[in-house]
C-alpha cells in the first residue's frame, strides 16, 4: 500500500500503538497477541492487524509480535529517530510550559529557539535557551535549518508570521493558536491542536453520561 492510500486514522493510531508498546517494553513483556494488543488500544483484533498491515505487518501467526521489535518498527514509521530543527514562537505561559516541558528529542525533534515580541520576556531563559527577539527570527532562520515552527501566538498574527517563516522555508508547523491554519502552499505540513476542542468533548460526554447507562 502506498503512504498516500493509508487514512489519517490510522495515522493518528500510531503514537497510541506506540505508547502502549513502550510501556509494555519497559515492563519487559516480550510478546503480545493482536487480541491483547486490541484490548488495550479499545479497538478490534482486526482493526489492529489491518492497520499493522498498511506498513507490512511484523506478525508471526500463533506468536503474535514482538513488542520490543514493534516498538522499534513503529518508531521508524513515526519518524522518532530524525532530528527535525524546530522554534517556538510565542514565550508566553503556554509557549513556556510547550519549551519547557515537552521531550522533544524523544519525539523526533529538537528546540533550538525560542521567541517573542514582548521586550520583558526577551533574554529570559527557558530551559537551555533564551528568549530571543522575533525580530531576529528572518537572520536565524537562515543560519540554521528550522524544519518546523510551533505556534503559539495569537490567531491575528499567525497569517504574517506563517507568510515570514515559509519565504526562509520553513514547511511544517504544530499550530496551538486558534487560527486553523489551511495553507496555500501545497508542500507544508500542519497539524492544528485545539486542546479547547478536547475539554469541550469531554464536558458532552459528562453531560450525556447519564443518557448513556
Amino acid at each position: 500500500m502506498s503512504k498516500n492510500d493509508i487514512s489519517m486514522s490510522v495515522i493518528r493510531r500510531l503514537p497510541r500503538y506506540y505508547r502502549f508498546l513502550s510501556e509494555l517494553d519497559e515492563q519487559k513483556v516480550e510478546r503480545i497477541s493482536s487480541n491483547r494488543l486490541a484490548q488495550i488500544m479499545n479497538v478490534t483484533a482486526s482493526q489492529v492487524r489491518q492497520d499493522l498491515n498498511c506498513f507490512g505487518g511484523f506478525g508471526q501467526q500463533g506468536y503474535g509480535y514482538s513488542v520490543s521489535q514493534l516498538r522499534l518498527e513503529i518508531r521508524r514509521i513515526l519518524g522518532l529517530n530524525h532530528r527535525y530543527q524546530a522554534v517556538l514562537l510565542g514565550a508566553g505561559n503556554f509557549g513556556t510550559a510547550v519549551a519547557g516541558y515537552i521531550n522533544f528529542p524523544k519525539l523526533g525533534f529538537e528546540l533550538i529557539g525560542c521567541f517573542d515580541t514582548d521586550k520583558e520576556k526577551i533574554g529570559r531563559s527557558i530551559g537551555k535557551l533564551v528568549i530571543m527577539d522575533e525580530a531576529e527570527l528572518d537572520s536565524f532562520c537562515r543560519a540554521h535549518r528550522v524544519d518546523t515552527a510551533i505556534l503559539c501566538i495569537p490567531k491575528q498574527n499567525v497569517e504574517n508570521s506563517l507568510e515570514r517563516l515559509y519565504r526562509q522555508g520553513v514547511k511544517s508547523y504544530w499550530n496551538f493558536s486558534h487560527f486553523d491554519i489551511t495553507s496555500k502552499h501545497k508542500d507544508v505540513v500542519v497539524e492544528n491542536v485545539h486542546l479547547s476542542d478536547s475539554l469541550m468533548t469531554l464536558c458532552y460526554r459528562i453531560t450525556n453520561a447519564g443518557e448513556q447507562q
